[in-house]
């Protein structure tokens, strides 16, 4: 049975080889250069800095997928919202992965303040990614069409978002670790 557990740096080769793989194959992310073990591990600790979580599902020995949130916009206004990203290995997809992945990261985003997580998805083809937002309640907010190129067609972007606890009913007690 897969394990969700916080990430650490002996999980990077895993999960810069993940994340190339999407790159050059995928569309759910626009980049088209995979980015280095060494642009991983400092895009991680990025997101630890500011106290948000970057988690990974595993099976003994094996790491299955990862996921993290990152602020919306860097923005004073905006440290109550995040970005999501969730990325499984390759022959990982359809066992339910995503959506367990989404729900612990979604429990960990509340539990550290945040109100408002987004989905920008690449490619409003991407059933996968669309159905995991929507099973776990992100709601519809919009597509920019055609706004990225890649593998010689244009693509949209999907836009979802939801809103966690106490949403905009209540403002803020505190602010997020470390904005």
């Amino acid at each position: 049975m897969p394990s969700i557990r916080p990430s650490t740096e002996a999980d990077l080769p895993d999960i810069t080889a993940i994340y190339a793989h999407h790159v050059l194959h995928g569309t759910g992310t626009f980049e088209t250069t995979p980015p280095t073990e060494a642009d991983m591990c400092q895009r991680r600790a990025d997101v630890l800095s500011k106290g948000l979580p970057y988690i990974v599902i595993e099976e003994p020995g094996h790491l299955l997928g990862f996921a993290y949130a990152n602020w919306f916009k860097p923005r004073p206004a905006y440290r109550f919202s995040v970005e999501d990203s969730i990325y499984l290995a390759p022959g990982q997809e359809g066992r339910g992965l995503g959506s367990t992945l989404m729900n612990e990261l979604l429990n960990q985003l509340e539990a550290a303040g945040i109100r408002k997580v987004m989905a920008v998805i690449g490619d409003s083809t991407n059933a996968a990614s669309i159905g995991v937002h929507r099973r776990a309640g992100f709601a519809p907010a919009g597509v920019v069409q055609s706004c990225g190129w890649k593998f010689g067609r244009w693509l949209d972007i999907v836009l979802m978002d939801k809103t966690l606890g106490d949403g905009d009913r209540t403002p803020p007690q505190d602010t997020p670790p470390n904005t």
